[in-house]
């Protein structure tokens, strides 16, 4: 895999919207303070043309601005990493106006987003073998000091390797009115382990499961190409944002049909936005845990992954240690 370099005092970051833009409250107050607090920080910030735009479906631009703004980002020798702006439904359609064979000559470069952003940040690892990072878009980077994901995604692209879940979560607020009060950390954190024994190591690599569901079977699909490069096994992290119980069920099964858990080592699996939702026969450790324990693998349910925050930022294509310790997990990479 190839590694981007660690981030430093005077690394320059470039901000992109490759689904949705900014512009509006709080995202937009979020993001301006984020901005600031990342220059206090010692980055540079470099911003591309669709930022803060609103003018394409469900999106930022057009599907082909878009892309030319991820490619303009990713070809700049002057840009260290790039940070996506936010999540949102349809930026899938920015990929047949990536350019895989020319980011394929280039030097490795940071990626930093999740939710829809699982639609950048999959290709990047298993088409380009490039690391990126699933985690917070830049939005939320405004705490001086930085608390929680944001602090550890800084850590993470700096270059430390050992990080732990948090201790509680809860549900996102975006109040236009109070765009600073984001998080209600209300509920104590809780994993479930299942088939677990001792820690599990492998190459990472995963998402939102409604994106990859997308990506499956299309020609941007190269995961079975991705596991035989990685005899050494992969682990999944995987949560789940707009899907009911009986999809992620029904989604689980159709990529264990599809082969993508061939050789998997263990599966951390975020809080689902479904969380206490309930079907007849069925809860949310269920509709996981009926497909993919009949891999006989450790499962971590109810990880710190996602969008119920907290969520631990995880470097996808990055070879790691998993434990489960005292109800928490553990994380330490190997480079």
């Amino acid at each position: 895999m190839k590694q981007p370099a660690f981030l430093k005092a005077g690394s320059t970051i470039g901000m992109i919207a490759p689904s949705f833009g900014v512009t509006t409250e709080p995202y937009y107050s979020r993001y301006n303070a984020s901005k600031s607090n990342l220059e206090s920080l010692g980055f540079n910030i470099r911003e591309g043309e669709n930022v803060h735009l609103d003018i394409g479906i469900f999106s930022s631009n057009t599907p082909e601005k878009r892309a030319k703004e991820f490619m303009d980002a990713y070809s700049d020798p002057n840009v260290d990493a790039i940070f996506s702006v936010g999540g949102g439904e349809l930026m899938v359609d920015i990929l047949p106006y990536i350019n895989f064979r020319k980011l394929r000559r280039l030097p490795p470069k940071w990626f930093v987003g999740y939710s829809d952003n699982t639609n950048l940040v999959f290709p990047l690892t298993t088409i380009l073998d490039v690391v990126s990072v699933y985690g917070p878009c830049a939005t939320t980077f405004y705490n001086n000091p930085l608390k929680y994901s944001e602090k550890d995604t800084i850590r993470l692209l700096s270059g430390e390797k050992k990080f732990k879940g948090y201790e509680s979560y809860g549900k996102e607020i975006n109040d236009p009115r109070n765009p600073f009060h984001r998080l209600n950390l209300d509920h104590k954190k809780t994993i479930l382990a299942v088939n677990y024994t001792n820690p599990f190591s492998g190459t990472l690599v995963g998402g939102c499961l409604d994106c990859l569901l997308t990506l499956c079977g299309t020609k941007f699909d190269h995961t079975k190409e991705f596991i035989k490069k990685h005899p050494e096994g992969l682990i999944w992290f995987l949560e789940a944002c707009d899907l009911s119980l009986l999809d992620v069920r029904r989604g689980l099964f159709q990529l264990s049909q599809a082969g993508w858990f061939k050789n998997v080592n263990g599966f951390i699996i975020g809080r689902p936005l479904a969380i206490n939702e309930k079907a007849e026969g069925i809860d949310h450790y269920s509709a996981v845990t009926d497909i993919l324990s009949a891999f006989h693998v450790p499962i971590l349910l109810d990880a710190d992954i996602g969008h119920l925050p907290l969520m631990l930022p995880i470097k996808s294509g990055a070879r790691g240690s998993v434990s489960f310790k005292s109800g928490n997990m553990s994380l330490i990479y190997e480079d």
